[in-house]
């Protein structure tokens, strides 16, 4: 089943006032976060769409609360794409594919990084795979899109701020309208 624009904003709607896992905002916030801070950054409409549906998979599924707490890994970098596929191309869709590696990427190569994440994060990263090896790193690296998966991954790290100020979904609904007119235009 694909999923329209409509259908997403229906979706961030109806579920995106769920809590975000172990953080002090709700998925919504968390994605409108995420985007904005792609937007400032100067990140093209694929980037910032990537940014706000780069979590959409933890919506999709029915396992409830915190997936991560039960000891499950929900793969929601995956379980989103063929709801996508249809409306985006790979600049949208293998960012969010990749988001995941990124931070078991950044846990290998970047100092530090590791001991700044969140609990939840942590806890993820333990049922994702854990940290990359100097060769998993590697071949990371070498990933069509892998540099903007990174960006990507810190904007969701930073997108956790209760009470912060951005623009509504509303706002973000013509980065997916960009992205989906482009895709079709290079599929027609």
């Amino acid at each position: 089943m694909s999923l329209t624009i409509s259908d997403i904003v229906g979706l961030f709607e109806s579920k995106g006032d769920a809590q975000y896992d172990g953080e002090p905002v709700t998925q919504l916030e968390h994605a409108l976060q995420s985007a904005h801070l792609a937007e400032q950054a100067g990140a093209g409409s694929a980037l910032i769409a990537a940014s706000l549906l780069h979590d959409l998979g933890h919506l999709l599924h029915d396992f409830g609360g915190t997936p991560t707490q039960q000891g499950l890994d929900d793969l929601h970098q995956y379980r989103c794409l063929p709801f996508l596929r249809a409306l985006f191309g790979p600049a949208t869709l293998e960012p969010i594919r990749l988001h995941v590696d990124a931070k078991r990427f950044l846990c290998a190569r970047e100092p530090g990084y590791l001991e700044a994440l969140s609990p939840d994060s942590k806890r993820s990263l333990a049922l994702q795979g854990g940290v990359f090896s100097d060769a998993q790193a590697q071949a990371f690296e070498a990933l069509p899109f892998a540099g903007d998966a990174v960006e990507l991954r810190r904007w969701d790290d930073s997108a956790k701020s209760a009470d912060a100020d951005m623009p509504g979904l509303a706002h973000f609904v013509r980065h997916l309208e960009l992205c989906a007119a482009e895709h079709q235009r290079a599929v027609a």
